[in-house]
């Protein structure tokens, strides 16, 4: 997962582009750039780390005009090199910027036919490159001088009839405007909100609403499936679904873990999804687990919180803040390596004594994934003095990998995936484990939105829903995302980015 945004506004976009950067952090947090124009020249900066520590003063001031796109990266099919932070630019057709939250699963043949018949050289290993390649292909084959929306959207369906996966797209088309797109299925997500100014109207496109929220814009919808959105410079508003086949299916893990819970995604307020994960898990303990004497919920910080709040609620049993949590460690899920996920659980969570000391306690997390942080934070409940501990998982076991976008590429690597319940409580030295079930957990989401008929559940199922993933491809994108595999593409990569701000003349 990455976060994207775009922001086309009657003042200067810098300030707003960092702002709303901090505020998706949480989606990534191995590198972050901003790319701004003016109409004349194009200026960039990108580089490894948290946005905080990317942009400096004298980068802001450098990143001029009124009109830009931002990225948070987290890093799946690509390497940690900071060659592959995002914004990527091509300077033709036009000057063309691009950022992508996502994972192309025919991105082999597309490095082909861009290279064999579009005569287009690519630099890094992003899928994300190969987008913007993709596009500026098709912006060069139907567009004129005078860019028109219209030679635009045509662009966006063509990359659609070439593209696979899921991608939610924002771009910058130097002197013509902002461009935001979803892919056929809807999968990764994309929000696009307004403000009025005296000097005009002011428009954002984010990966979700809290971004939009936090810095004044009013959520005006979701992109929908296979639609594209262009705001012109002059502020006009054009939207268009441009894909021919489109089923909205959006990824169910961004209600469980991916999303703030101040976010609302395809008319879903994430919150509220959280909470009807607890009740509907609570359900479930009390049908299966009666027999359980448990003394206190508590939640693994952060994303737990709603739905042990919840449980507790439901099962009139008390609620506690049991572990600290060290604000300035990164979210264990997302760090790129499984030795650095180990040695940051620890760092990032100290248990209080008092809370644990010769109780029956259930602890609550999202999910598990690989396993890695549940058997540590088990061990400290069992240190801190807990006489037995239950865990709950708020979401189903989660037995496959991921290709859309979310870090999770091996089946090896998750605890889940030959293990029914008991193995994988034994595993995390659990007393007693229960996961929420697949079904409660779609009508958790699904009740905030009935219109949605389908979520992509790929991680918890194994279907994969634009339907050209079989075995070969796991195979495949399991020796490339490996951490190893990774490591040896940064050494050959090398540190390939500028550590200052770039321009570029149009």
């Amino acid at each position: 997962m990455c976060g994207i945004i775009g922001v086309l506004a009657t003042t200067p976009v810098n300030q707003t582009l960092y702002d709303g950067l901090t505020v998706l952090q949480h989606r990534g947090q191995d590198a972050a750039g901003i790319i701004t124009s003016d109409g004349r020249r194009v200026y960039l900066r990108k580089d490894n780390g948290l946005v905080r520590d990317v942009f400096h003063e004298r980068h802001m001031l450098a990143l001029k005009g009124n009109m830009g796109i931002g990225h948070v990266r987290y890093p799946t099919a690509g390497c940690d090199s900071p060659a592959e932070a995002q914004p990527f630019y091509v300077n033709s057709p036009y000057g063309l910027a691009l950022a992508h939250n996502g994972n192309l699963t025919n991105a082999e043949q597309l490095k082909e036919e861009l290279f064999r018949e579009d005569l287009r050289h690519l630099n890094t290993e992003s899928d994300s490159e190969i987008l913007l390649n993709v596009l500026a292909h098709e912006l060069e084959a139907v567009g004129s001088i005078q860019l028109t929306p219209d030679e635009i959207f045509q662009a966006v369906a063509a990359l659609h009839r070439r593209c696979r996966g899921a991608y939610a797209v924002v771009a910058m088309i130097v002197g013509f405007g902002v461009l935001a797109f979803r892919d056929p299925f809807g999968i990764r997500p994309a929000v696009y909100g307004r403000r009025d100014t005296p000097e005009g109207s002011e428009h954002m496109v984010a990966s979700e609403s809290v971004a939009l929220d936090m810095l004044g814009y009013e959520l005006v919808g979701d992109l929908a499936a296979g639609e594209a959105v262009f705001i012109d410079r002059d502020g006009g508003v054009h939207r268009r679904e441009c894909a021919e086949k489109t089923l909205h299916a959006p990824c169910l893990f961004e209600y469980v873990y991916l999303a703030r819970p101040d976010s609302m995604l395809d008319g879903i307020a994430v919150h509220k999804t959280r909470l009807r994960m607890g009740e509907r898990l609570a359900q479930k303990l009390q049908r299966e687990w009666a027999d359980l004497d448990i003394d206190v919920v508590i939640p693994i910080p952060d994303t737990s919180r709603q739905a042990a709040l919840q449980m507790a609620y439901e099962l009139n049993l008390k609620y506690r803040e049991g572990f600290i949590k060290n604000r300035y460690i990164g979210r264990t899920f997302i760090m790129p390596g499984q030795a650095e996920r180990k040695r940051s659980v620890r760092q990032k969570l100290n248990a209080i004594e008092l809370e644990f000391r010769g109780k029956n306690v259930l602890l609550v997390d999202d999910s598990i994934v690989r396993g890695t942080t549940s058997q540590q934070i088990v061990q400290m409940a069992r240190e801190a003095g807990a006489r037995k501990v239950f865990f709950a998982s708020a979401a189903p076991p989660i037995r496959y990998p991921n290709v859309y976008g979310i870090d999770m590429p091996s089946a090896r690597e998750l605890i889940a995936s030959e293990r029914d319940v008991e193995q994988i409580a034994a595993e995390n030295g659990a007393d007693r484990l229960i996961f929420q079930d697949l079904q409660d957990l779609i009508e958790a989401a699904r009740e905030g939105n009935p219109d949605i008929a389908q979520f992509e559940a790929s991680v918890f199922d194994g279907v994969y829903i634009t339907g050209d993933v079989n075995q070969d491809y796991l195979s495949r994108i399991q020796q490339m995302r490996s951490d190893g595999a990774k490591a040896k593409r940064n050494v050959a990569t090398g540190d390939l980015a500028s550590n200052e701000l770039q321009t570029y003349s149009i």
